[in-house]
């Protein structure tokens, strides 16, 4: 496969989200992704105006879902999503109805394993649910918490290979990855690379003389596009 860049717009404003989101395909950007806090602030209205101003993106709806897996797929689906996000700590009957509706209205379902006591296991249960993507993810509370109290903020990079490895579907890592660090990503075998916004661009790889936003996302774009062909779904 393939590196996807696929970049979250963790925007409260669909106006902002759409600015951002036309900045991000312009540079390269493959994916669009209506992060839970857009989600929450515009609702099927969001997903809708990016739909009608991207026709032919992927975009995905991160739902977070834990209930009511059926319609929250459909709902999203029909509003013009094609990938939305179950929780790995879901009913199992609700991972099921999540993939159930992925079939029944062409869309793509990404388990998320956030908080399983065991993420290879947690992503192991979602690929046989069949879930057709992994996220492996460490949550925001979580990373912030723990490091609140004196201690190493854990990293989705502390178990990357050994859930690629435990998977025959493509990964996603996310949580307090560095920009750095999100590149590498296809190195661990996780074709699918999240970039956060709003951007805060402070690798210094990547910053271009005048500090124009869509040339440095540019050269992430190429940076990430050039690994090639990224190995999945061989193990």
């Amino acid at each position: 496969m393939k590196p996807i860049v696929q970049i979250s717009l963790d925007l409260t404003n669909i106006d902002e989200a759409l600015e951002t989101a036309a900045l991000a395909m312009r540079a390269g950007v493959d994916w669009l992704e209506a992060g839970t806090p857009l989600i929450l602030a515009e609702g099927l209205h969001g997903v809708r105006k990016l739909r009608e101003a991207f026709p032919t993106v992927p975009i995905v709806a991160d739902l977070k879902t834990m209930d009511g897996g059926y319609l929250e797929a459909e709902m999203m689906a029909k509003a013009g999503a094609t990938h939305v996000v179950v929780m790995a700590r879901a009913h199992a009957e609700t991972i099921k109805c999540v993939v159930q509706a992925g079939r029944d209205f062409g869309v793509k379902v990404m388990g998320d394993n956030m908080v399983c006591p065991d993420m290879v296991e947690g992503a192991k249960w979602l690929e046989d649910l069949g879930c057709d993507y992994i996220i492996h993810h460490i949550g925001y509370d979580e990373r912030r918490g723990i490091a609140a109290q004196g201690h190493r903020m854990p990293s989705p990079l502390d178990q990357l290979r050994e859930v690629v490895q435990a998977v025959s579907v493509p990964v996603q890592a996310v949580g307090g990855l560095t920009l750095e660090q999100a590149i590498r990503c296809p190195e661990y075998g996780a074709p699918l690379v999240v970039l956060g916004a709003p951007l805060t661009i402070d690798a210094d790889a990547f910053k271009t003389a005048d500090g124009d936003l869509e040339s440095s996302l540019r050269l992430i774009c190429e940076k990430i596009h050039a690994y090639g062909d990224v190995a999945v779904g061989v193990h």
